[in-house]
């Protein structure tokens, strides 16, 4: 599996790396690391990043896509990472590219690639492209280490998650081996500005219940204009203020907004993932997310989660 990928890799002179859009750690960490490993494992090769821009994530070195013209994609590989289905690719003129390559952990949903590498045993992608760079003996500088070991924090909720195993802590060990300071990466991912404090508060006081305890969280579009935060942070960022709550084992957050409804939706013991790819989306059992075209769509999608428990 890994060596095909390789040869693939080996084989192109010009390499484009996509991720989904609305990117989190992970994707954005997956990207800059696999760049930064065929870079430095393969000087001679180009390699670019593209992908819409991100505010959350801004902090990480070296996250900034390059402006690429179409014809670059001629002849070229394209490699998609942290991405289910084609709808949520970040620029889809990876149909462009002469060979394309994936990689993702979530539950597969359709086939993108040429050579798809989709397995769910990894708590991120930034693992899977760990893995996939120590078996077939590529070697890491500081930025792909530093890259990679920030979206295994992130989608591993700081190694908290059930997908982290002991694989996970040998992989991360193998990065750590790289001279970056872990201090800085968890003040970047967990500090917040005291607005975001506040915007948690006001959050916590809009979460509403099922009939069996589904907890869900609803912004209209006027009120995430009036909020001041962009769509991204309320809707991946205030999921959160539901997932320590006693006796609610699934949440879910719709933000509406010009793109349609933005749902985001979680569990501590179902598997909400059918749920998600009912309605366009994907991601894994526990986690997933989709877009819906009305908040209407969205409570039938509320109605599905609760009966989920039921």
């Amino acid at each position: 599996m890994f060596n095909e990928a390789l040869k693939l890799i080996q084989q192109y002179d010009t390499v484009i790396i996509h991720r989904h859009g609305n990117p989190d750690g992970d994707a954005i960490g997956s990207q800059v690391g696999m760049r930064e490993l065929i870079r430095h494992n393969f000087p001679d090769k180009t390699v670019y990043i593209v992908g819409d821009e991100t505010k959350r994530y801004a902090f990480m070195e070296g996250w900034t896509p390059d402006n690429v013209a179409d014809e670059i994609y001629n002849g070229a590989l394209a490699i998609i990472l942290d991405t289910s289905v084609r709808t949520m690719i970040s620029d889809d003129r990876y149909m462009r590219a002469k060979a394309t390559l994936r990689f993702d952990h979530h539950i597969f949903c359709e086939k993108i690639a040429d050579v798809d590498i989709v397995d769910t045993s990894y708590e991120s992608c930034c693992g899977l492209i760990t893995d996939f760079a120590y078996q077939t003996g590529l070697k890491f500088n500081r930025l792909a280490a530093k890259s990679l070991f920030t979206g295994m924090v992130t989608d591993s909720g700081r190694f908290r998650y059930d997908a982290t195993n002991a694989r996970t802590f040998r992989l991360a060990s193998i990065l750590r081996e790289q001279d970056f300071d872990t201090n800085e990466i968890y003040a970047d991912l967990y500090a917040d500005d005291f607005e975001m404090i506040l915007l948690r508060a006001k959050y916590v006081q809009k979460i509403k219940f099922t009939k069996n305890n589904v907890g869900y969280i609803i912004t209209a579009k006027d009120e995430l204009d009036e909020c001041g935060a962009d769509e991204f942070t309320v809707s991946r960022g205030m999921v959160g203020v539901m997932s320590d709550i006693r006796g609610v084992d699934t949440w879910v957050n719709f933000t509406e907004t010009d793109k349609g409804v933005l749902c985001e939706l979680r569990s501590k013991t179902y598997n909400i993932n059918p749920v998600a790819t009912k309605y366009g989306g994907g991601g894994h059992a526990k986690a997933s997310g989709a877009t819906v075209d009305s908040l209407d769509t969205a409570m039938k999608m509320l109605e599905d989660l609760d009966n989920l428990q039921a």
